[in-house]
């Protein structure tokens, strides 16, 4: 044969798409799996280098998906290449528009599975409502994925909508409770009103430990250790008192009265050192807190004060005050400062004074100790 035309047949071969075709999607394959090494080795580098912790999330989130975009572009490329009829070049188009919303789909789906296992070692509520929330949050990803595709190649996506408009009124309607309950836990979950171990007060007086929160209800360990179930959407409805927060020291306030013959300087200095040594004394006191004394009005009988220790934590403050109580009560008996209880004295006109003592006093003669005017019960 002679060379000019096995030049000629070599070349025509190598020149064939049917050959550069394969050539050019390998090549195009490794060169962007090449480059999508680096970019993302660069950007989780920039990540690790930045205080957002979001961001390397999103970055692993990347890693699997953007194979898809890149196999797809290869093959359109390919198929752009090869002398097909027009039927392919829609149907690659199809493809392409699949293989990119797919990949947008599984990577909103790595990104909130992501979020979902960080916020679930933070927050005990979605640790038990983890596989609800991923599979809603997967389902409406899914569902506008297919929606995006659907629109993509051409399909009208306007009866879908509004099919999926009542279908979702519906549902709404159905489980309206359950809903409640669940955006209830997640608006507990966002503005940290309350956690597990929090010790908490609700707005009709029920008070105990948080010891479970989950997507539909909050459970509350109170004195009486029984365990009240609140449903979250009541919970957000009502006046909490959270005693963690700020800071879990709460005070202990004792509050009590004194003759009005006593001398409040002394009450004042003998009421301080008691709760200096309780305050020093007991370890769910709050060491170095110097209790506050104050003097808050005069009472019927009495002369009011307060004194104030502080107290490491709810359970704390109850113990400290029993302590307290207690250690008044001797040093007071010590020092002879009289806590009074209410007395009262009735004045009645003469001939009201004659007339019971008439009709009560055998020989209307009052006792020797029986002033007049005087009841002597």
């Amino acid at each position: 044969m002679p060379s000019f035309l096995a030049d000629s047949r070599l070349g025509e071969y190598l020149n064939s798409p049917w050959l550069l075709g394969p050539v050019v999607f390998i090549l195009w394959v490794v060169l962007f799996m090449i480059i999508k090494r680096y970019v993302l080795r660069w950007l989780q580098r920039s990540a690790e280098r930045t205080a957002w912790t979001w961001d390397d999330v999103l970055v692993r989130a990347l890693s699997g998906p953007l194979l898809l975009p890149i196999l797809a572009s290869g093959l359109l490329v390919f198929e752009r290449i090869l002398p097909l009829s027009p039927e392919w070049d829609h149907a690659f188009d199809t493809v392409m528009a699949g293989a990119m919303v797919l990949a947008l789909v599984l990577f909103m789906d790595l990104a909130c599975r992501g979020v979902l296992d960080r916020l679930s070692d933070k927050h005990a509520v979605l640790l038990g409502a983890r596989g609800l929330v991923q599979g809603v949050i997967r389902g409406v990803i899914i569902a506008i994925g297919i929606l995006v595709f659907l629109d993509s190649v051409g399909i009208s996506i306007t009866p879908i909508l509004a099919s999926l408009g009542i279908g979702s009124l519906a549902v709404a309607l159905a489980l309206k409770d359950s809903l409640a309950n669940l955006f209830a836990g997640i608006q507990l979950i966002l503005d940290k009103t309350i956690e597990p171990g929090h010790f908490i007060r609700l707005e009709g007086g029920l008070e105990g430990t948080v010891t479970r929160m989950s997507w539909r209800t909050t459970r509350i360990l109170t004195a009486a250790n029984s365990t009240v179930v609140v449903p979250n959407s009541k919970l957000t409805e009502s006046l909490i008192t959270n005693f963690n927060l700020p800071e879990p020291e709460v005070d202990a306030r004792v509050e009590l009265g004194v003759h009005f013959d006593s001398d409040l300087e002394q009450v004042e200095k003998v009421t301080l050192e008691v709760a200096r040594e309780v305050q020093r004394a007991y370890p769910q006191a709050i060491a170095g807190f110097e209790p506050r004394f104050r003097y808050t009005g005069f009472g019927e009988s009495s002369v009011n004060l307060v004194v104030i220790t502080r107290a490491s934590n709810q359970d704390g403050s109850l113990r400290l005050r029993h302590h307290l109580i207690k250690s008044l009560q001797r040093r007071y008996a010590r020092e002879g400062i009289i806590m009074p209880f209410p007395t009262r004295t009735l004045d009645l006109p003469p001939e009201r004074s004659d007339e019971l003592r008439e009709r009560f006093l055998p020989g209307g003669d009052l006792p020797a100790d029986a002033g007049p005017g005087e009841s002597t019960e």
